[in-house]
């Protein structure tokens, strides 16, 4: 609705995308999409009970300026369950999409909150068999770029390449 507030923990997620000497990516486009606050998706084949919030659109898009840096606001994810295992659950998480000049493909990410028991328990997350690999994928609390009586900031480094490369779902190499 114009000008009505998305349910839920009003959140930063802000960081870098950078290449494989750590160098920063500008003009890279990032897309990312996200359950609302209860948990639910805002599509048609969505099955879980969760109500729908008609203030979130679950998705946005940013591009990188000269230093790699993005940033946007939402509402914390909430969890939800997973349907392929009796009592599987999905933790708190936001997913990502990276494109940028030069790329051969998007390449698609998720980031997970700091300090979420779930993380450890998630089927997606159980079939990574590197735990540095895994905890790539946790954005720290971001005390310094959080808004008092606002929003809590997460921060999310996004590293396309090289052995420090972030863990992409749609990159059978080099991960």
């Amino acid at each position: 609705q114009p000008g009505e507030s998305a349910i839920g923990e009003r959140i930063i997620v802000h960081g870098r995308v950078l290449d494989e000497r750590a160098k920063p990516v500008a003009g890279a486009l990032v897309e990312f999409w996200q359950a609302n606050a209860g948990g639910r998706y805002r599509h048609k084949k969505e099955t879980y009970l969760a109500a729908i919030d008609p203030n979130f659109g679950g998705c946005g898009r940013a591009i990188t300026d000269e230093d790699g840096r993005y940033h946007f606001r939402t509402v914390r994810p909430g969890a939800y369950p997973w349907p392929n295992g009796i009592n599987d659950w999905r933790p708190a998480h936001i997913h990502f999409s990276i494109f940028g000049h030069g790329f051969a493909q998007r390449l698609i990410t998720q980031m997970y909150f700091e300090g979420d028991p779930m993380i450890w328990k998630c089927p997606i997350v159980g079939t990574i068999p590197d735990k540095a690999a895994i905890e790539q994928l946790i954005a720290p609390l971001d005390w310094g770029h959080t808004i008092p009586m606002d929003s809590r900031a997460y921060k999310f480094d996004i590293v396309l390449r090289g052995r420090r490369s972030t863990m992409f779902e749609n990159k059978l190499e080099g991960n």
